[in-house]
């Protein structure tokens, strides 16, 4: 059996809107390739699939679906605090990335795995599921929502992870923000998600240590491979 191979690549910490930009020349390439290949199938050439790894300095970004009254704080203070802010077109409310952060990009041409957007989200869950699995954390769903809880859910549940994506044609853009080392009193100029009754945490919080950012990557590389049935390659 053929594995799909995905070509990963670390970004480091980049600006949000650098990184953005980039992720969409990815997708873009995909997507018109697919448009081409459906006119010339003789010419057919295959999509590549991509995976970022990075953090971003400090921003809150707003889905084409959200609200911007979950954004608690003004422009004035925004600048003061250094934060920047961008509405953008993946799916979801409001949410803040920044550093100490784990920034997932998959940009994958679905057709190499499964036509089902909510199987593909449900997989990212369980990627971060396992990744907390490797630390003793035990993370949940919350029917109803997307992304991956702590703790018992039903008295004082915390999100440690938000994902919201954007697909067309089958390809996929944006992804996940898994809250590692990250300072989370940035999250109290937002109505994270959009969601008011619940709070936020990280794996640092919930571990009490600071993360190993090196090992949390070898550790979700494992299990997103195990869960999408994936060969990687490393960036030439």
């Amino acid at each position: 059996m053929n594995h799909p191979e995905v070509e990963l690549e670390d970004l480091g910490l980049i600006d949000y809107k650098q990184c953005w930009d980039y992720q969409t020349k990815l997708f873009d390439a995909s997507v018109q390739l697919k448009i081409k290949n459906r006119k010339f199938p003789e010419d057919r050439v295959s999509t590549k699939n991509h995976l970022i790894f990075c953090e971003h300095p400090h921003v809150y970004t707003l889905g084409k679906s959200g609200d911007l009254k979950n954004l608690l704080i003004d422009g004035q203070k925004r600048k003061e605090k250094n934060i920047s802010f961008y509405k953008i077109n993946r799916g979801g409310d409001i949410t803040y990335h920044g550093p100490g952060q784990l920034v997932v990009y998959p940009i994958l041409d679905l057709d190499y795995f499964f036509s089902d957007i909510h199987k593909y989200l449900r997989l990212l869950e369980e990627t971060v599921i396992l990744t907390l699995q490797d630390y003793g954390v035990v993370g949940q769903r919350i029917e109803g929502f997307t992304g991956v809880w702590v703790d018992d859910i039903k008295e004082t549940p915390r999100k440690i992870c938000a994902i919201g994506v954007k697909c067309s044609r089958w390809v996929t853009m944006h992804g996940i923000g898994f809250n590692i080392n990250s300072n989370l009193d940035y999250f109290n100029h937002i109505v994270p998600c959009g969601i008011e009754d619940k709070s936020v945490t990280s794996l640092q919080k919930e571990t009490n240590q600071e993360i190993d950012m090196k090992v949390l990557k070898l550790r979700f590389k494992k299990n997103f491979k195990i869960l999408f049935g994936i060969n990687w390659i490393d960036k030439k």
